[in-house]
C-alpha cells in the first residue's frame, strides 16, 4: 500500500478488539482512525476506555470533527452529519446496532462499508441479522460492493448464503500484547465468572442460571456489564480497568462456559495473558486456538466443577499445569502472525474503494405522493399539500426534487377533481392496485434488483402506473395506512397517518386492522401531524419511536373569494361533513331539531362535502335514523339543506356567507375546515376532543365548544353562535397570524424529515 490510504472511521465498542485492531490499522499506514466520542460504552467486564488525544492528530475540521462527535452513531446521525462523514472517511468499519443505523448508512455512506463479523451463536447467521433490520436486503442492494463482511474468524462465513459469503474479508481477531504476565498471584481463592445482562438478556439469563446451578456453594464474582442489576451480592457490575486488571491478577481461576462454535469472548484470552488458569467448556471455538488437549478443558460440567474445586483448594499441580500449558490459545492471535492477513484483506478493500464510480447522481431524486383510495375532501386536500410541501422545501434546501402527485384510477370519477390546486410543476399519475401471491412477488423483487429479498406474507400490493409501477421514483409516500395488504417494498416508503380512528370505533371488527398496523411498522417512517395521533401511533400502533416523525399541520393558501360583508341578516351556517360514522350524523340532526323546535334558530344549516347528497337517503346504518327524525319535524325539513359536494369556488362562496362553520363530528384529526372559514373571517363551533383543541392552539382560532355527546347542549350552542355571530368573529386571527403557518413557511419541517429517506 504505498498510495495515500483513506481515513477509517471505527463504529465498534469493544475495547480489546478496538485496541488491537486500530492498533493494526496503524501498523498497516491508516494512519488517520476514528472513534466518535459518543459511540464506546460499557461492553464487558471493564470499561471502554479510550485515548481521545489521538483527535488532534486527525486533519478534520474542528467544527466537523465537534459534530461527529455528539452524533447518535447507534440510531440515525442523520444526513447532514453522513454528508459531513462522507466528507473525510472512506473506510467506515461498523456492526449492526438497530434498523435506523443500517437504513441510515445504507442511504447515506458513499465509502466502504466493513461490517465487522465477531461471530455468532451456532443458531444464528449474519444473513438472518441483516434480513430482519434491513427488511431484506432491499436496502443493502444500494451499498452493492461496496459493503463487505469482514471476519474475525475464517470459518464463520461458511454458514453463509452466497450473496454474503462473495462480500467476505478475512481479518482475524487478535491482542496487541500476547505476552504473558508474570504479575498473577492468585491469593485470593475466588471463582471469577464473566456474564453480561443476566437481568435483562434472555440467552444470558439462561447461561448464569446453569452457571450458579454447579458453582453456587464455591466462593464466585460474576463480571460483565449489567444495564439492571440483579439481586445477587456476587455479580459486580461495572469494574474500572484498573480493578479488572487487579481481579485478574489476584482471583485464584476463570470459567469459561461456551461452547459455541463460530464466536468466542475475549476474557478468557485476557485470563491466559494474565496469568491466571482458564478452565473452559470443550467444543467451543476454543478448540481451534489449540485448546483440545489442554488440561484445563473439560467435556462436561462435572469435570468442570471437580477442577474448580481443586484449583480453589490451591492444588499447585493442577495450577501449574494450565497455567503453563494455556499460552498456546494466544498462539493465533500474535499480530505480528496476523498482520500480513490483515494486509491482505485491507488490500482488497482500498483497492474496491479506488474502482468505485464517483457517487454523483445523474439526475433530481423523484417523490411520489400517493392517494392510495379514492378520498376527498380534508385528505384529498392535504396529499396535494403534501405534494406541494415537499416541492417547495426540496427547493428551499436547494436540493431540487420531482414530485409527482398519484391517485387511484376511478372511471366514473373526472380527472379535475384530483388535479385541481396542483401547481404544473407536479405531474400527475393514476394507479391500479395490483395483488401479487408470494411467489409472484419474489420474481418482481428479484426483478427489481433485490435478488436476496424472501416474502414473509402470503400476498402484496403493487401499483400499477402504466409506466414503470413508480420503480422510477426514489420514494414512495402513502397518504394514509388504509392498505389491505404488505407493500412490495422495491423501493422504500413512507405512511403519512392523520388518525387511528379504529381504535374508538366499537364497531369496527377486531384485528380488521391488522394489515394497516402492518404497513406501518414496516415503513421507513411514519408522519403525524398531532400529539394526539402521536400518542396513537405509539400506544395502539407499535410504531418504532426513531420511525415516528410529527410534523405540522398543512393548510390551504387564503382562498381566491373575497370575505362577505355581513350584516345582521346572516341567513345560514355551513355544516361541512361525509357519511362516515364518527362524523356523528345522529346527535347533530338531533341537535339541530332542537335548535330550531325548541331554541327557535332562525339560521338555515347547508350541509357540505363528499356524498352529502345523499345523506338523507343513505342505506348506510347509521345514517337511516335521520329520516324519520327529518320526516317528523316540518321546520328541520324546511331548514336542513343538503347541497352535496361542491367545486371548490362554489364550497369557499357558501363559506364566505355563512355566519359560521359547523363540525360536530366525535373525534378524529381535526378538520381543516375550520382553518378554511377563519381565512374568509367566518368562526366555528366545533365538538372539543384532543386534535381540535390542538389545531385551536396551533392556529389561534378561538373556537367556540360544544360537546359531541350531548345533542341538547350542542343545540344551545348552536343558539349562542347565533346571537354572538359579531363578537366571536372580532376574535379570528388576522390574515398575517394564518399566513404564517403556510405551505411555504412550513415546507421545509417536511424536507428535513423525507430528505433523511432519499
Amino acid at each position: 500500500m504505498t498510495e495515500p490510504l483513506p481515513r477509517v472511521m471505527w463504529l465498534l465498542s469493544h475495547s480489546t478488539a478496538r485496541e488491537f485492531e486500530i492498533a493494526m490499522l496503524k501498523k498497516l499506514g491508516f494512519a488517520e482512525v476514528f472513534l466518535p466520542k459518543s459511540f464506546p460504552m460499557e461492553a464487558g467486564f471493564r470499561s471502554a476506555s479510550v485515548d481521545y488525544s489521538e483527535d488532534a492528530r486527525l486533519s478534520i475540521p474542528p467544527d466537523d470533527l465537534a459534530i461527529l462527535n455528539a452524533a447518535d452513531w447507534y440510531s440515525d446521525p442523520g444526513r447532514d452529519v453522513w454528508q459531513i462523514a462522507n466528507k473525510h472517511f472512506q473506510v467506515l468499519f461498523f456492526i449492526v446496532q438497530s434498523s435506523s443505523f443500517l437504513s441510515s448508512m445504507a442511504r447515506h455512506f458513499q465509502g466502504v462499508a466493513i461490517l465487522r463479523a465477531y461471530g455468532l451463536s451456532q443458531d444464528m447467521s449474519y444473513d438472518r441479522i441483516l434480513l430482519h433490520y434491513g427488511q431484506g436486503t432491499r436496502m443493502l442492494d444500494g451499498l452493492g460492493r461496496r459493503l463487505w463482511m469482514g471476519t474475525a474468524y475464517e470459518h464463520i462465513a461458511s454458514i453463509e448464503p452466497p450473496w454474503l459469503r462473495r462480500r467476505e474479508v478475512y481479518l482475524p481477531a487478535g491482542l496487541d500484547d500476547c505476552r504473558v504476565r508474570g504479575d498473577w498471584t492468585g491469593h485470593d481463592p475466588t471463582l471469577l465468572f464473566v456474564c453480561p445482562e443476566v437481568a435483562t438478556n434472555p440467552y444470558y439469563m439462561q447461561i448464569y442460571r446453569k452457571f450458579k446451578t454447579w458453582f453456587a456453594d464455591f466462593p464466585y464474582v460474576v463480571g460483565g456489564a449489567q444495564p439492571l442489576m440483579p439481586n445477587d451480592p456476587h455479580v459486580l457490575g461495572f469494574v474500572p480497568a484498573d480493578a479488572y486488571r487487579r481481579n485478574m491478577r489476584e482471583f485464584r481461576v476463570m470459567f469459561y462456559h461456551s461452547t459455541e462454535p463460530n464466536h468466542v469472548h475475549y476474557h478468557p484470552f485476557e485470563a491466559v495473558r494474565a496469568g491466571m488458569p482458564l478452565i473452559f467448556m470443550g467444543g467451543g471455538i476454543l478448540d481451534r486456538f489449540g485448546g483440545d488437549g489442554l488440561p484445563g478443558r473439560c467435556s462436561s460440567y462435572e469435570e468442570a466443577r471437580h477442577k474448580v474445586r481443586r484449583i480453589l483448594d490451591n492444588d499447585r499441580k493442577l495450577i501449574n499445569e494450565i497455567r503453563f500449558s494455556q499460552p498456546r490459545l494466544l498462539n493465533g492471535l500474535h499480530p505480528e502472525t496476523l498482520q500480513p492477513l490483515w494486509r491482505q484483506g485491507m488490500e482488497q478493500v482500498v483497492d474496491s474503494l479506488r474502482s468505485l464510480p464517483p457517487s454523483t447522481l445523474s439526475r433530481k431524486p423523484r417523490i411520489a405522493v400517493i392517494l392510495p383510495v379514492p378520498y376527498r375532501g380534508g385528505t384529498l386536500r392535504s396529499a396535494k399539500l403534501l405534494a406541494q410541501a415537499l416541492l417547495a422545501g426540496s427547493r428551499q434546501f436547494d436540493e431540487k426534487a420531482d414530485v409527482v402527485f398519484a391517485y387511484p384510477h376511478v372511471p366514473e370519477e373526472g380527472a379535475d377533481k384530483w388535479d385541481e390546486g396542483l401547481p404544473p410543476e407536479i405531474p400527475r399519475r393514476s394507479l391500479t392496485w395490483l395483488a401479487l401471491e408470494a411467489a409472484a412477488a419474489r420474481r418482481a423483487m428479484k426483478f427489481a434488483g433485490h435478488s436476496a429479498w424472501g416474502p414473509t406474507a402470503e400476498r402484496y400490493l403493487a401499483m400499477d402506473d402504466g409506466m414503470q409501477q413508480f420503480c422510477d421514483c426514489d420514494l414512495w409516500i402513502i397518504v394514509s395506512d388504509r392498505l389491505s395488504a404488505p407493500l412490495l417494498p422495491i423501493r422504500p416508503y413512507i405512511l403519512l397517518i392523520f388518525d387511528y380512528l379504529q381504535r374508538y370505533d366499537a364497531a369496527f371488527p377486531e384485528n380488521a386492522d391488522y394489515a394497516f398496523l402492518a404497513a406501518a411498522r414496516a415503513a421507513a417512517r411514519v408522519l403525524v401531524t398531532t400529539r394526539f395521533t402521536e400518542g396513537d401511533a405509539l400506544a395502539y400502533g407499535g410504531i418504532a419511536r426513531e420511525r415516528l416523525f410529527r410534523v405540522p399541520m398543512l393548510i390551504p393558501e387564503r382562498p381566491t373569494v373575497e370575505c362577505a360583508h355581513r350584516e345582521a341578516g346572516d341567513s345560514h351556517f355551513l355544516w361541512t361533513t361525509n357519511l362516515a360514522a364518527h362524523k356523528n350524523h345522529l346527535n347533530a340532526v338531533r341537535a339541530l331539531r332542537e335548535y330550531y323546535e325548541v331554541l327557535d334558530g332562525r339560521l338555515e344549516c347547508r350541509v357540505t362535502g363528499a356524498d352529502t347528497k345523499d345523506l338523507l337517503k343513505s342505506e348506510l346504518p347509521h345514517i337511516q335514523p335521520l329520516r324519520a327524525l327529518v320526516s317528523e319535524s316540518k321546520v328541520l325539513a324546511k331548514k336542513l339543506r343538503p347541497l352535496g359536494e361542491l367545486p371548490e369556488m362554489l364550497y369557499q362562496r357558501q363559506l364566505a356567507t355563512a355566519s359560521f362553520l359547523w363540525h360536530p363530528a366525535q373525534v378524529d384529526n381535526g378538520t381543516l375546515s375550520v382553518v378554511e372559514a377563519a381565512q374568509l373571517g367566518v368562526p366555528s363551533l366545533s365538538s372539543r376532543y384532543p386534535a381540535m383543541e390542538e389545531m385551536n392552539e396551533r392556529f389561534g382560532l378561538h373556537l367556540a365548544w360544544m360537546e359531541a355527546g350531548d345533542p341538547s347542549q350542542m343545540a344551545r350552542q348552536l343558539k349562542w353562535m347565533e346571537e354572538h355571530g359579531p363578537s366571536v368573529r372580532s376574535r379570528l386571527p388576522g390574515t398575517n397570524a394564518l399566513a404564517a403557518h403556510s405551505v411555504e413557511e412550513v415546507a421545509s419541517e417536511y424536507w428535513k424529515v423525507v430528505r433523511e429517506c432519499l
